[in-house]
């Protein structure tokens, strides 16, 4: 199991940390959309590193349109001499309009095209052919040899889907390369919602399990110290909390009949208690969605969770500690021997 870790929202720190993760020995490092752009903060990565794969987890594909994926892509790829993982996500509705000016219709079936029209447009790339992508929400019909970079010496990046909807889920297992776990999840949940999904993805495009790659990110609450445990704690109680709060993840807390908190939250998060927001995640529901304990008892854990059902894994640790960070990847490969 490869493990991964996330780089800082700093775009200024995101090489030097990328090549302490990679000197530590995990095996990815990922950016986010945040408060910077998932794609820009990889090329620093990308030029101090030489092993370590890099990848947007996510980047938000309805934010952009598939041409200009495509190069920003292509690009990342080179840069990287091929260690380049194409990671891409929806995102929601209220953000793709209202933050994006961009539109919203049918997420599934316009993450599958936009899929299929990247790799259209990869391919005329390697081959030189007419570009000829019409679509029902992307239509690429131009590429004329000023505008075309050629084939990748290092190949194609593999595209990644993030889901947590059954529909994203299935379409992610249907056109791509790995699917990533949204970090809101349980082990039931993923049981009970996304290896179904999976499962009916890889069937209906004639693929087994082995030709998909599984990235669960998993919530942890860990630290070297009793504050900072405590504080590990509040901030996992409260990424729980913002994701409760969302109508689209609503199915995960149904797993586990916690359905009727997702409401209050969301009218809580629209009047800016988040403290309040966190102080509802209890005991039980932080043991459900996070995994937390000392660092040894974390590494247990995960492994147990993760074991025989993934193929990479990233503890979401919200804190910028590179030292911790490795402490956990030396526990965690140590549980995942013993396993």
């Amino acid at each position: 199991m490869k493990v991964d870790a996330s780089l800082m929202f700093d775009p200024q720190r995101n090489g030097p940390m990328a090549a302490e993760l990679e000197q530590l020995g995990f095996d990815g490092a990922y950016t986010f959309e945040g408060p910077h752009d998932a794609f820009m903060a990889l090329a620093a990565a990308a030029t101090a590193t030489r092993r370590i794969e890099l990848m947007t987890s996510v980047a938000i594909a309805f934010a952009r349109n598939p041409m200009n994926i495509a190069y920003l892509a292509n690009d990342l790829q080179y840069l990287a001499g091929g260690r380049f993982i194409l990671g891409l996500g929806s995102q929601i509705r209220a953000h793709i309009e209202r933050r994006f000016s961009m539109p919203w219709s049918r997420p599934a079936a316009r993450m599958r095209e936009a899929v299929k029209a990247i790799r259209s447009i990869w391919s005329s790339w390697d081959t030189g052919d007419r570009l000829d992508f019409t679509g029902e929400f992307y239509t690429h019909t131009l590429m004329a040899p000023t505008f075309n970079p050629g084939p990748n010496p290092h190949g194609r990046p593999p595209i990644y889907l993030a889901g947590v909807g059954p529909l994203m889920t299935e379409v992610a297992a249907e056109v791509g390369d790995g699917y990533f776990l949204h970090p809101f999840n349980s082990a039931d949940s993923f049981d009970a919602l996304s290896r179904p999904a999976l499962d009916r993805g890889l069937a209906r495009a004639g693929r087994s399990r082995e030709d998909l790659v599984v990235s669960a990110q998993v919530i942890v609450a860990t630290g070297a110290d009793e504050q900072a445990y405590d504080t590990a704690l509040f901030s996992a109680r409260s990424q729980i909390g913002f994701y409760a709060s969302t109508p689209a993840y609503r199915p995960v807390l149904e797993v586990h009949g916690w359905q009727e908190l997702q409401p209050k939250l969301m009218e809580m998060s629209k009047t800016g208690k988040w403290v309040e927001m966190a102080g509802l995640i209890d005991d039980e529901m932080l043991s459900t969605f996070a995994v937390t304990g000392s660092v040894t008892e974390v590494a247990r854990k995960l492994a147990s969770r993760c074991r025989g059902k993934m193929d990479r894994v990233s503890p979401v640790i919200y804190q910028q500690d590179t030292a911790l960070l490795g402490d956990l990847l030396t526990a965690l490969r140590t549980a995942l021997a013993e396993s």
